[in-house]
């Protein structure tokens, strides 16, 4: 089964351009969807990675890459 790796575009917290890059080589081969998730309360103090029904946060981007990392497939 494939990975689903959403991030917003809205969140302060993470760059896209960088976030894409990072989660691409974690997940080789997945096509990360950018856009607003709604999920703003969240959004708006932490960065966030919403990968395969969980939503995983972290002070930092590369935090919650990390911690992604467990729930790659």
């Amino acid at each position: 089964m494939a990975n689903d790796i959403r991030i917003c575009d809205k969140c302060k917290h993470m760059k896209v351009k960088t976030a894409v890059s990072k989660l691409e080589r974690l997940a080789p081969g997945v096509s990360v969807k950018v856009g607003c998730k709604s999920y703003c309360g969240p959004c708006s103090r932490f960065a966030f990675i919403y990968i395969n029904g969980r939503y995983i946060t972290g002070a930092t981007e590369d935090e919650a890459i990390e911690k992604a990392r467990k729930y790659v497939k």
